[in-house]
Parts: structure tokens; sequence; C-alpha cells
């Protein structure tokens, strides 16, 4: 199909340095406490990415790390926040159930008075993603049914539910990424037979990555409606974004990929109130 003129829109994030990253424990298939992290390296990694985002334009606020929390780098997952409401995070994993409440502060601390810390379990943005008329939200290995209904409830806004089969997309995030507000990428394979039949439905023109672009978490992506920022090694999906008018930005994040995580779990977009 032909390009599409794009525009970049200025966006709001947040992010934590992984001052404190390590794998030494496995809670998602990408993880091997037994292959060794250079965390200065992952810092480094991280650096680039954030200086990316500003030379882009965009607001980039830090959150600080916590020492006991590895993965709070993945700041992703620390919350979901829609029209200046802040949906808080609960871990279904012990070694990440302090994140949420550690999220939570910081957006409280600077005034978010709409804040809702959940019943259900939820991983933030890992499994709601956040496009013009729906969130889509994950289920399948982390993030609870019950959580889509508390998210609807909280937002006002519809939820689809979408389940994920493969353990190794075990976020939305990692399976799916939303480039406009009608506008996704994601994989097929991830999904289950009828969760691909509701994509089909809603973005019947959405890029579909292939098995090798999924593999090197290509579709853990950050867009702002012209660059899309994902991982250098996912050149297939690039190609077709460029094909699509998009401006692909490809970068490095290879040490925090040991933790399961790229571009987007690194990166929490700060909606604001609309209006």
């Amino acid at each position: 199909m032909p390009a599409t003129p794009r525009t970049a829109r200025p966006r709001h994030y947040l992010m934590c340095p992984p001052t404190h990253f390590r794998v030494t424990y496995a809670i998602n298939p990408w993880m091997d406490p037994a292959k060794p992290v250079d965390t200065d390296l992952a810092v480094a990694q991280w650096e680039d990415l954030r200086d990316l985002y500003l030379r882009l334009g965009h607001r980039v606020d830090v959150i600080e790390p916590l020492p006991d929390l590895p993965d709070m780098v993945y700041a992703a997952n620390g919350a979901t926040v829609v029209d200046g409401k802040v949906l808080g995070a609960r871990f279904r994993n012990a070694e990440r159930a302090a994140e949420g409440p550690a999220y939570l502060d910081w957006f409280r601390s600077r005034g978010y008075t709409e804040t809702l810390d959940p019943v259900h379990v939820n991983e933030g943005e890992g499994d709601f993603l956040v496009t013009g008329a729906w969130v889509l939200a994950g289920k399948g290995f982390r993030s609870a049914p019950e959580s889509h209904a508390e998210a609807q409830e909280f937002f006002g806004r519809p939820v689809v539910s979408l389940e994920l089969t493969d353990e190794r997309y075990y976020h939305l995030d990692t399976a799916l990424a939303v480039l406009g507000p009608d506008e996704v990428m994601y994989y097929p394979g991830a999904f289950t037979p009828g969760s691909r039949a509701v994509l089909e439905r809603l973005f019947p023109d959405a890029v579909l990555a292939t098995a090798e672009d999924a593999a090197v978490l290509g579709l853990n992506a950050v867009s702002d409606g012209l660059h899309v920022v994902l991982p250098e090694a996912a050149t297939g999906l690039a190609e077709r974004l460029a094909a699509r008018g998009f401006e692909p930005v490809g970068v490095d994040l290879a040490e925090l990929l040991k933790g399961g995580g790229s571009v987007k779990c690194c990166t929490l977009e700060l909606r604001p109130a609309a209006g």
C-alpha cells in the first residue's frame, strides 16, 4: 500500500536508569542468571535511548532506581497513564512486587491525584497498550483477565482483551506495538486464533511482523506518529515501516534484552488529561 504522510507528536515519557540492573532470577524465557550482564553497558545503552527521545523533541522524566529492584528499569510495567489517570501495577512475581508501590509513590509525589492501587494483577503498559479508541489488554502469562474490567472502569475507555499463547511474548508489548491512533503492528503467531481475528477486524491494515523480527523483540517499540524506535536487529520490520511512511530508528539495547525487555519496556508514556 502507498506510504501515508506522517507527523510526529511530542510525547512525555518516564524512564528508570538501569543502575542496579542484573539478572539473578528467571521469570521469563529471556532471563538466564548464568549469562553475565554488563551493567555499565546497559546504562550506556539506556542513556542512548533517553538521549534519542530528547533529540526527537520528547520530554523524559526519570524515576530513581531502587537497589533491590533490578527490573525497575522496565518502566513500562510500572503503571498505565491515560488522560492523566494513573492505574498502578500489581506484579505476578514476588521479585517485582515492590515496583508497583514505588512507581505510584512517584506519581503521587508529583501531583497526580487520580490514581488507583489495583486489586487485580496487571503489569502496566506491558499488557495495556493505548490506541485512539481502545485500550488493548494482554492476558495469558502475567496480567489477570479481571484486570481488564478494572482498567475499563477506571479509565472509562473500552478495553479489548487479547490472549497471548507463546511464553516468549509474555507481555502484550512484546507482541504488538501501537503506531498511531488507529494503527498497530503485531506478530500473529503470539496470539490465539480468536485474538488474531479481533486484531484483523480492528486493524485490517496492520503491519505484520515475521517470526524473525518478533524473536529479536522488534515489536517492543515506541512510536511518536512518525519515528518508530525499535531494536536495530529487526531489519525486516524497519523496511515494512518505512514503506508505510514511518521513519524507523534502530537502537541497540542488547544488555537489557537479557532481562526480557527492549525499547518499549524501558518507556512509560505519561498521557495528559484531555483539554
